[in-house]
């Protein structure tokens, strides 16, 4: 192993400017004037997005490819780690949920690292942002989307060596491709977790609302706390509503406090985004509910691992699956089968619709 800087260690291939990924793309290493080539001096109008790392700028290289481009804000010691930890990652996983790495750049105190573009940028900005007004997100899509994200989550925990705590799933996290297809990025904060380890105790870190109890209060980190993270993911994705939203008092609720009352009382749909109009899938609907309030339960141990949640959210169960919730579970007591989760008309039609 080479160490990067004074603190992040790569393989010894990082050095020699070209590797393979597991996925089977190439990345490599950029020069600082490619890249300021490519986003026209990482001009303002190619910005795509900023957050507390830094910015990302869209370019376009040499041959016609287009790129996004992460460029961290400062120069930091907390900067430089994660940095190291985001490109170790990225360059040993693969999965066409997983956003790929084309390469980086580390000149001077620039720390640069370039992924695939996204042409539909990020979930986010389809719930919230500047597409929210567009009604692009469909009810197939989004739960094209939800299994994405689950099956990219689901390997980091159970296929990569070692496996990986992400840290910070999010829907900022979650980049989209022409196809909707869902890419899970940014690993900053990401984990690797040995072989045999349960947890980890550590700093918190992450985004409040996606927050794990056990997390949040204790610095306790498994792949459980991505799990619960997937969890308010998928309520965020079928209600278009906020992790943490404001009452008209002031007061904050959680989209997870919001949503148990629902469930409670069988108002499976008042879950539902109203911009799809009613236009959805009874059946899924009441799946991916499902399966989300069994990922935001209070108790790590009870919660599913992503393994589970992705053939839950396929359809596909144990003999008994509901035995996977203790008795007093709202999910279990049969306050979901309002309406005996039958379709319009008995055929998967997407209620709504005029077929």
């Amino acid at each position: 192993m080479a160490c990067f800087g004074s603190f992040g260690c790569f393989p010894a291939k990082y050095r020699r400017g070209r590797g393979t990924n597991k996925r089977g793309g190439h990345w490599r290493i950029f020069t600082l004037k490619e890249l300021q080539s490519a986003t026209n001096n990482f001009n303002y109008d190619n910005k795509l997005g900023e957050g507390g790392f830094g910015s990302v700028y869209w370019g376009q290289l040499w041959d016609g490819s287009q790129i996004a481009v992460k460029r961290l804000k400062v120069w930091s010691t907390k900067a430089e780690m994660e940095f190291s930890v985001e490109v170790e990652i990225l360059g040993r996983v693969r999965h066409k949920n997983l956003l790929c790495l084309r390469g980086y750049c580390s000149e001077g105190q620039e720390r640069l690292i370039v992924y695939d573009y996204m042409p539909n940028l990020s979930l986010l900005s389809h719930l919230y942002g500047q597409f929210s007004t567009e009604g692009l997100l469909d009810w197939p899509k989004r739960m094209k989307i939800a299994l994405g994200s689950a099956e990219g989550i689901a390997y980091l925990h159970h296929h990569a060596t070692p496996h990986i705590i992400h840290r910070d799933v999010k829907a900022s996290n979650v980049l989209l491709d022409s196809n909707f297809e869902a890419q899970v990025a940014d690993f900053g904060f990401a984990k690797l977790i040995p072989e045999g380890v349960s947890h980890v105790t550590t700093k918190v870190k992450g985004t409040l609302g996606y927050l794990a109890p056990e997390y949040a209060m204790w610095g306790k980190v498994s792949e459980s706390c991505d799990v619960y993270s997937f969890g308010v993911l998928l309520l965020e994705l079928i209600s278009g509503k906020k992790p943490i939203e404001k009452l008209e008092d002031g007061a904050k609720c959680s989209i997870v406090d919001w949503a148990l009352p629902l469930l409670v009382d069988g108002k499976s749909e008042e879950f539902v985004d109203p911009k799809l109009n009613g236009r959805y899938n009874e059946e899924e609907l009441r799946r991916v509910v499902h399966v989300a309030m069994m990922c935001v339960q209070t108790a790590p141990e009870k919660r599913p691992t992503m393994q589970e949640a992705v053939d839950l959210l396929k359809g596909k169960t144990k003999d008994d699956d509901s035995g996977m919730l203790e008795e007093d579970d709202p999910v279990k007591d049969g306050s979901m089968q309002e309406g005996g989760g039958e379709l319009v008309n008995g055929n998967g039609v997407l209620k709504g619709s005029d077929a």
